[in-house]
């Protein structure tokens, strides 16, 4: 089973193997086994009940908490060839019985639904009548109390599955586990724990800050602008700040979108298109938004308040990166958010045992704040995760070499400011005082007279609020909780003025792009983003970018070339490949034949003439002495498909004389940058060599170099 099942996954989904821990979950299904699949996001969940689907005998139900999501999977599905569907509120009551009927008839092997859906008892008696072979739970951490994310509906599941005659096998999935929540998973779902499978919660492809002490629009501002026309999501902690934001960063000329549960549904709706389908490269959202996000194509995710805890955020920041591409996750912690999550928390309909237990989560989440240890282990330690990992080598932790400035002076300033307010006013105030400003607040509380007043005058206003926001982050002032909050000393304070102590700030982050500048790759995400509008779909349904990526990498001219490209399955390549293969032979400046041109003719690679086939006729005539341009125009054919002729020939152990294509000096410098790169890709040998050794020349060596691997 284990064969087709592997042969399924490269049929439909265009991957010749299974990801870390996708094979043993597969395998534990497939022998019948009830099954909790604990991966993180972006690791292939999906996979793992996808492909047994197609091998059994019914339907495959998944259970999941968002309706966009179901959109998503459903269309990535319908993409690749295989039926599927979604039940829940978004359609009418007509659609709904439409598609019950077209269920009924078995037209679909996957089926969507909501959990709120098993609520509705005819509905719940309709599926008892199907064939149902499988039920998929998706965010499986819903199902527990001590979950970050519990939902009551999801206990309806188990309701469901008992009352089958013939019971359905069970796969829970999730990313976001702590050992309490994943037994309480396999306790209310009837999970063995000999078939759970904790695949790792590490992320390798993303790299995890904190940053403390910096303005958090300015270092906002730098980052956005640093990768322009990269996705990201935004978080802020309330409706205001994503308003505030959002509008901020429109008058900066950033295209970015809000989402909040204050928006009307069509305008929540409308932002989550435009951001699903490249017109705004920005989210600016509460934690409303994310969960049922399935582009996979984020590159980065900032927190611009401190989550409430540990399981939340991971599954926040674990939006960016789903196509496995190199993504970026920031907090911006400032201290006085802590009081903001504990005023929601105090404000909370929970019980006192859970309140206790959501402080305890929060104190965690300010601790990873502040630990020196790897971010990334952190975070796999919180999780359970006993197994030894080495420094991520990625997090500010592990790379953080910024020099740092004694600020104790300029400290000492605000502090003796504060304390002779009264330690009765807000920053900006003290700000104001410390500058020198003519405010008639300040003449109207007398604040000029003081020996602090105009203290700091060569400094601009910004820059006094964002040292104070550094000794806020830092612990050294506090923010009262009120409407207007006020600042005042803290003990670490009084220290530093009592006991001498100094203090010191590293400079600014300094923010790099997350990508190097691609040529081809921005070419083919346009020839995307035409096909997305053409067709109505999301870009990342058509390609995800990590495909895109081994294309401008691979350079694939040819249809076989095609299907070796990470992620693309034969219905892809009808679907879109005349599109890409065309745009990579103008990048390339090469010719490429026409589908319409190939059909009917002799000459096509996959036709024989004479009972010889194609490619070994252009190899004898190129054995016989002539050109590859005469080849060219006697077949009429292009000259890359000759050139891709001579390769196979060569590949079926066909000799050649090498020095036609390239001299032995041309070789040895493409295989001295195939060690020099680790790759034999074409496209990075391409860059890295003189512009006189072409692309044929560069397949030649390759080829070549297999061939004497291989004796």
């Amino acid at each position: 089973m284990l064969q087709q099942a592997e042969k399924r996954l490269k049929e439909y989904f265009g991957y010749t193997s299974f990801r870390k821990g996708q094979k043993e979950i597969i395998e534990s299904v497939l022998k019948g086994k009830d099954t909790l699949a604990i991966m993180p996001t972006g690791g292939g969940k999906s996979i793992c009940y996808q492909v047994p689907a197609l091998l059994m005998d019914g339907m495959t139900i998944v259970i999941s908490p968002l309706i966009s999501l179901m959109k998503d999977q459903v269309d990535a599905l319908t993409s690749i060839g295989i039926s599927s569907t979604f039940i829940n509120s978004s359609l009418t009551a007509k659609e709904v019985k439409e598609r019950i009927a077209e269920i009924e008839e078995g037209a679909y092997k996957i089926l969507y639904i909501a959990p709120e859906r098993l609520e509705v008892e005819s509905f719940r008696t309709f599926l008892l009548t199907m064939n149902v072979s499988m039920v998929a739970v998706d965010e499986a951490h819903c199902i527990s109390q001590w979950g970050h994310d519990f939902r009551p509906s999801y206990r309806n599941i188990k309701r469901m599955i008992t009352a089958f005659v013939k019971k359905p096998l069970i796969l829970a999935l999730t990313a976001t586990a702590t050992k309490e929540v994943t037994e309480d998973i396999c306790e209310l779902l009837n999970i063995s724990a000999s078939s759970t499978y904790v695949t790792g919660f590490a992320r390798d492809n993303l790299t995890f800050n904190v940053i403390k002490g910096e303005n958090k629009r300015d270092y906002i501002m730098r980052y956005v602008k640093a990768n322009r026309d990269q996705a990201g999501i935004i978080y802020a902690a309330t409706r205001k700040e994503v308003d505030d934001l959002s509008q901020f960063l429109k008058k900066n000329g950033i295209k970015a979108g809000k989402y909040h549960a204050g928006l009307a549904e069509h305008e929540r709706a409308e932002q989550q298109d435009q951001f699903l389908f490249d017109q705004l490269d920005v989210m600016v959202a509460t934690n409303a938004f994310g969960m049922g996000i399935n582009k996979s194509n984020v590159r980065f995710v900032i927190h611009h308040n401190l989550p409430k805890n540990i399981e939340a955020y991971y599954q926040e920041a674990g939006r960016a990166g789903r196509d496995g591409e190199k993504s970026e996750c920031a907090i911006l912690f400032a201290a006085q958010d802590i009081q903001l999550q504990k005023f929601l928390i105090e404000q909370s309909t929970l019980s006192p045992d859970k309140k206790v237990h959501e402080y305890q989560k929060l104190q965690q989440m300010v601790d990873l704040c502040h630990t020196e240890k790897c971010l990334q282990t952190y975070i796999i330690e919180y999780f359970g995760e006993t197994t030894p990992h080495a420094p991520c080598g990625r997090c500010m932790n592990c790379t953080d070499t910024r020099s740092k400035i004694d600020v104790t002076r300029e400290a000492l300033m605000i502090f003796s400011c504060v304390k002779r307010m009264g330690e009765r006013f807000g920053k900006t105030l003290v700000a104001q005082v410390l500058k020198g400003s003519n405010n008639k607040r300040i003449n109207q509380f007398g604040f000029h007279k003081l020996s602090t007043y105009s203290l700091m005058k060569e400094k601009t206003e910004k820059q006094i609020v964002d040292l104070i926001d550094f000794l806020i982050a830092e612990g050294y002032l506090s923010l009262t909780n009120d409407k207007y909050p006020v600042l005042m000393l803290s003990n670490k304070a009084r220290e530093v003025i009592v006991d001498k102590l100094q203090i010191f700030k590293k400079e600014l982050v300094k923010i790099k792009s997350i990508e190097v500048n691609d040529d081809l790759f921005e070419r083919l995400k346009l020839v995307r983003r035409e096909l997305s509008v053409q067709l109505g779909v999301p870009p990342y349904i058509i390609f995800s970018d990590s495909s895109l990526r081994d294309m401008s990498s691979k350079c694939p001219t040819t249809e076989n070339e095609f299907l070796q490209v990470k992620g693309v399955a034969k219905t892809k390549l009808e679907h879109y490949g005349e599109k890409f293969i065309s745009a990579i032979c103008e990048f390339m400046n090469v010719e490429r034949t026409s589908s319409d041109q190939l059909q009917g003719r002799v000459a096509a690679d996959y036709i024989v003439s004479d009972k010889t086939a194609s490619h070994l006729i252009s190899y004898q005539l190129f054995q016989d002495g002539k050109s590859i341009k005469e080849i060219s125009e006697s077949r009429g054919l292009s000259v890359i498909t000759v050139q891709n002729h001579l390769i196979r020939a060569v590949e079926e152990g066909n000799p050649i004389e090498w020095s036609e294509i390239m001299t032995e000096a041309q070789e040895a410098l493409i295989a001295e940058k195939i060690i020099e790169l680790g790759t034999d890709m074409l496209k990075p040998l391409k860059e890295a060599l003189p512009e006189d050794i072409d692309y044929f020349q560069i397949k030649a060596a390759v080829c070549k170099l297999k061939l004497k691997s291989l004796k």
